[in-house]
């Protein structure tokens, strides 16, 4: 959180490092939104097997392309994607490139957990709903935290009832 305009004029500083996140990703089902809040798309009971998801995982590593979701908060001429896909409209998105390095942690079919270190500008349900078409059942983002953005970590965060004006200091010394 920034407040302040000193503060706040480091958002690109913060938003253009590289991030991780800790994924739960659903297999066997499609959305439309490549998350829980989108519409089933289509749903598969193939059941891939440990070796297969490592497959899978090993294809979002590195640099590649990826095309930003419809819904998504991009800019494509001037429109938001997410508006245009309300709207029931799907436009041709440009590929990105984006930077991955993706580990399993857990797989207990239909969950999968992983770890994604990555660039800024990567869309991790994109990342769901590729291993999902790799493994030929659909999947979905069930759920996500980021767990560190730059050089800040969760670990380190603070709460809001934690940090009082008292305190801000001891903080702020840290950026």
């Amino acid at each position: 959180m920034l407040i302040g305009r000193s503060y706040t004029k480091m958002s690109d500083r913060f938003m253009s490092s590289d991030k991780a996140y800790k994924a739960c990703v659903k297999l066997g089902e499609d959305t439309s939104t490549f998350d829980l809040e989108g519409d089933t798309a289509s749903t598969s009971d193939y059941t891939p097997s440990l070796e297969e998801v490592k497959a899978a995982i090993q294809e979002q590593q590195g640099t590649k392309e990826q095309i930003p979701p419809m819904f998504s908060a991009k800019k494509v001429q001037g429109k938001r994607l997410y508006e245009l896909a309300r709207k029931g409209i799907t436009i041709e998105r440009k590929a990105q490139l984006v930077t991955l390095e993706t580990n399993l942690i857990r797989y207990d079919y239909p969950e999968l957990e992983i770890d994604v270190t990555c660039s800024k500008g990567t869309y991790i349900r994109a990342v769901a709903d590729e291993i999902g078409k790799k493994l030929t059942c659909g999947a979905h983002l069930k759920s996500l935290v980021r767990t560190r953005s730059g050089h800040f970590s969760l670990d380190e965060c603070v709460s809001l009832e934690t940090l009082e004006p008292s305190n801000w200091q001891e903080f702020l010394r840290h950026l």
